[in-house]
């Protein structure tokens, strides 16, 4: 198993959003910690080191692990996160406990590779897009993966990788295929296809040219007529 990434947290009983403000001011983020058939508890957490974290994407998909000041430590991994919407600053964490027997639920990026080296990269004119970036998963959490790695090298131009196609690790079930038929539940995770151009634009410019030059010839002409009246 991944090494876990320990936070220091400490136990509060103060609540509210006074209490709230006092923690930020302290430079400290407001934080609940529930699950596991356990009462919730209030903590309190050092902003700095969760900012730093919270820039890596392995952190929204990993087990971590909280250290409280009586000593205890706890796995969890984050199930949702407040930020200020200007500043760079982190408002409040709820976190959910982990428990070794029990599986978790949880959302993970999937990272594309080779894509440049397929055959559908290498083409001119050709898009490769990537309509589903993550996916939600379920697994024991020994078995969590940071990540789903999908190769597209095999990718030519008109193909489509199907969420059914991905391969995961042993113990990893992708959610939306649990309950229903796999087909009805499918999704398309990359494709390839030509860029479409538009030629509308170019039409309206021809036909713009055509009227102008129409309208051109349409002008002389009156004034052709009008020359000859005056003769």
């Amino acid at each position: 198993m991944r090494k876990l990434i320990t936070f220091p947290a400490a136990e509060r009983t103060d609540a509210g959003k006074g209490a709230s403000r006092r923690l930020r001011r302290e430079n400290k983020v407001p934080a609940i910690l529930y699950g596991a058939g356990r009462p919730a508890r209030s903590l309190a957490l050092e902003h700095d080191a969760l900012l730093h974290a919270s820039t890596q994407e392995s952190f929204y998909s990993s087990i971590l692990e909280l250290k409280v000041d009586d000593g205890r430590k706890q796995k969890v991994i984050v199930r949702d996160m407040q930020r200020h919407p200007y500043k760079p600053r982190l408002m409040h964490l709820d976190f959910q406990r982990v428990r070794d027997d029990e599986e978790l639920r949880i959302t993970v990026p999937i990272h594309f590779i080779n894509e440049e080296e397929s055959a559908a990269g290498k083409e001119s004119g050709v898009v490769i897009s990537h309509p589903i970036t993550d996916v939600e998963i379920m697994a024991l959490p020994e078995n969590l993966p940071e990540f789903i790695q999908v190769d597209l090298i095999g990718l030519e131009t008109g193909d489509s990788v199907m969420l059914s196609e991905l391969k995961f690790p042993d113990g990893v079930k992708p959610t939306a295929f649990l309950h229903g038929d796999v087909e009805e539940h499918d999704a398309v995770v990359a494709s390839a296809a030509y860029v479409a151009i538009s030629v509308a634009s170019e039409d309206e410019e021809a036909d713009e040219d055509g009227e102008g030059a129409d309208a051109a010839d349409a002008d002389a002409g009156t004034e052709s007529a009008s020359d000859e009246a005056a003769e």
